[in-house]
C-alpha cells in the first residue's frame, strides 16, 4: 500500500456537475478525491471532517441529486486490475474500486477471458457494480463474482465478502440495505472464464449477430453487439444527461402475473431464475401508458426508451423525480404493479 504523509486536500462548495451523468448541479459542502485507501484512513484519522456525512461516489451514474449536500463527498478513484491466479478454466482478476466498469469489461475482452462481455457500455464503476449487482442481457455481476474487500468504516479494519455474504438479488445486495453506509468498497475480483461460451440467449444480440453473419460468437462479437444495441436506443450522458434504467422491471407473483397477462395478453414476461415469480419490463408498462418520448421543461421520458429518464440541459434533480413520481402513481393505476426505483435519489 502506497504511504501517504498527509491527507488528501479537502475542496469546500464543489459543483457536482461534472461527477453526476444526470448532469444536475448541486453544491457538495465538502469533496475530496481518494486515489488509495491510506488517504481516506489519514484523512479520518486527521478527524477533520466526522462531524459531517461521508458520502462516496463512484462514476455517479445511478444517481439522482435533488439538493444540495450537506457532507463529505469522497470520490473514489481507486484504481489497478491485476490477476490474482489462475487454472486452466479460470482467471481470477482483481480490480479497484475506481476503474471505470467499461474499462474493465474491454480489458477482459483483450485478453480472452469471459463472463462479463455482455455488461458492455454500462455506465459506473467497478466497487459500484457489486452494491447494484449490475445485470444486462442474461447477464449479472454475481455469475462471475468471486469476492470484495471493504473497510469497515466503523472499526476502520479490511473486510472480505463473498457472494453469499453479499446477499445478491435483482439490482440488489446486503450494501442496499443492512450494510448500506457501513462499508467503502476498495476492489472487487471476479473470476472469469478461459473457456469461451458466449452468452446469446437473448433475442436483440442475436438479431444483431444474424445482421452481420456471425455464426460462432466470440465474446468480442457479443460485447461488440451489446455496444451497439445500447448505443442505439440509450442516450449518451455526454449529450443528454439521465442514470439508464430509472426503475427496475417488477416481478409479481405466478398468480398475480396470470391475472395480469390474462388483461394483457400481448405483454411480454419472463421467468425469475430460482422461483415461481415473473418478471415484467417496466419499459414496455411506461410506453403503453403513453409517457415515451414525454417532456416537461427539461425532464423527460426517453424518445427511444421509456425506462429512461432524461435531463434536457437543466432540469433540477427534484422535477426528474417528480415525473418519476407521476410515472409510478400512473402505472399502479393502470396495470396494479407498483414500480421501484432502480436510481439512487438524495
Amino acid at each position: 500500500m502506497p504511504l501517504v504523509k498527509s491527507a488528501p486536500r479537502v475542496l469546500e462548495n464543489v459543483s457536482m456537475l461534472p461527477y453526476n451523468t444526470f448532469g444536475i448541479d448541486v453544491s457538495a459542502r465538502f469533496f475530496v478525491e481518494i486515489n488509495h485507501l491510506q488517504e481516506y484512513i489519514e484523512l479520518v484519522q486527521a478527524g477533520n471532517y466526522g462531524h459531517v456525512k461521508h458520502l462516496f461516489l463512484g462514476g455517479g451514474s445511478n444517481l439522482l441529486l435533488t439538493q444540495d449536500i450537506d457532507a463529505l463527498v469522497v470520490k473514489i478513484q481507486m484504481l489497478g486490475i491485476e490477476v490474482l491466479e489462475e487454472d486452466a478454466d479460470h482467471i481470477w482478476v482483481k480490480a479497484g474500486a475506481g476503474v471505470v466498469w467499461h474499462d474493465f469489461v474491454c480489458y477482459a475482452v483483450d485478453h480472452q477471458w469471459a463472463g462479463i462481455e455482455n455488461m458492455s457500455l454500462i455506465p459506473g464503476t467497478v466497487g459500484a457494480a457489486p452494491m447494484q449487482n449490475i445485470g444486462a442481457y442474461g447477464v449479472e455481476i454475481k455469475d462471475t463474482f468471486d469476492h470484495l474487500d471493504a473497510l469497515n468504516l466503523t472499526t476502520m479494519q479490511m473486510e472480505r465478502f463473498d457472494a453469499a455474504r453479499c446477499a445478491f438479488g435483482y439490482r440488489e445486495s446486503y450494501f442496499k440495505h443492512a450494510g448500506k453506509g457501513q462499508y467503502l468498497i476498495t476492489a472487487v475480483c471476479f473470476r472469469l472464464n478461459k473457456q469461451v461460451q458466449a452468452q446469446t440467449s437473448y433475442g436483440a444480440i442475436q438479431s444483431v449477430l444474424a445482421e452481420k453473419g456471425i455464426s460462432n460468437p466470440g465474446i468480442s462479437d457479443v460485447a461488440n453487439a451489446v455496444i451497439e444495441i445500447r448505443q442505439s436506443k440509450l442516450p449518451d450522458p455526454k449529450e443528454i444527461g439521465n442514470s439508464g434504467s430509472f426503475f427496475k422491471n417488477p416481478t409479481l407473483s405466478a398468480d398475480a402475473a396470470a391475472r395480469l397477462i390474462a388483461e394483457y395478453p400481448n405483454i411480454p414476461h419472463y421467468p425469475v431464475e430460482g422461483s415461481t415469480d415473473i418478471k415484467f419490463p417496466a419499459g414496455w408498462l411506461i410506453e403503453q401508458a403513453g409517457w415515451k418520448g414525454y417532456r416537461s421543461g427539461d425532464a423527460g421520458v426517453h424518445a427511444k426508451q421509456a425506462l429512461v429518464l432524461v435531463n434536457y440541459g437543466h432540469a433540477k434533480g427534484s422535477e426528474i423525480q417528480a415525473l418519476s413520481e407521476q410515472i409510478k402513481k400512473s402505472i399502479l393505476e393502470k396495470f396494479g404493479v407498483v414500480l421501484e426505483t432502480e436510481v439512487n435519489i438524495l
